[in-house]
């Protein structure tokens, strides 16, 4: 009966908004990473970016809260919505934390992960019209890139973090990068969790 009963689809809609604004972010970071000379610039952007991922993600749990029949469950959307969200968060805050430091100079690390997460959200952005289709094997191939990246991105941080505490290196770099690649390796967690929860929406939907 309920299959008979109009849904609203815009929520999908929205998710692709969050997931384009979000690529746009590891886009960004990426070119920070590449160029730190127009730091604080692009970290403006990087910011004014955070400011629309927090309003599409407002807009879709408004929504959420006045629909009556959700295409998936109203749970699952409130979920997807937060955790995409954090996802620009945490890019956001790692350049934050890159200009309050007066990062002049990216080194190696930093670039890998910024790759890392560029590659993630582009998966990301093809996931989002799977979404519908409910087709595990389309979703699956995705979530496998997704969690391979993550892997890498673990790798990276280890080394990085590793180098950090050779003998002669300061300890104000010490505690300024390892902040730095917590804060993008827990982006690649982020994006693992939105690969997680598309799953887990196509398995209970399928």
């Amino acid at each position: 009966m309920f299959k008979l009963i109009p849904t609203d689809e815009k929520f999908f809609d929205m998710f692709q908004q969050s997931a384009q604004i979000f690529h746009k972010g590891a886009v960004l970071l990426c070119e920070i990473a590449q160029d730190g000379s127009r730091l604080k610039e692009n970290a403006l952007k990087l910011e004014r970016l955070e400011h629309d991922a927090d309003q599409v993600t407002h807009e879709v749990l408004v929504r959420l809260d006045r629909s009556f029949i959700t295409p998936i469950d109203s749970e699952d959307i409130h979920r997807l919505a937060l955790s995409l969200d954090d996802c620009m968060d945490t890019v956001e805050a790692a350049v934050d934390h890159m200009v309050l430091y007066g990062i002049k100079s990216i080194p190696e690390p930093v670039k890998a992960l910024a790759e890392c997460i560029q590659a993630q959200a582009n998966q990301i952005i093809q996931m989002m019209p799977l979404i519908k289709t409910l087709k595990w094997e389309l979703i699956r191939p995705h979530c496998i890139e997704i969690n391979r990246l993550e892997n890498e991105a673990d790798r990276v941080t280890r080394d990085a973090l590793g180098a950090l505490f050779t003998p002669g290196i300061d300890v104000l770099d010490v505690i300024r990068w390892r902040d730095i690649y917590d804060l993008l390796e827990g982006t690649t967690d982020k994006c693992e969790d939105v690969a997680g929860i598309i799953e887990g929406i196509v398995l209970k939907h399928g």
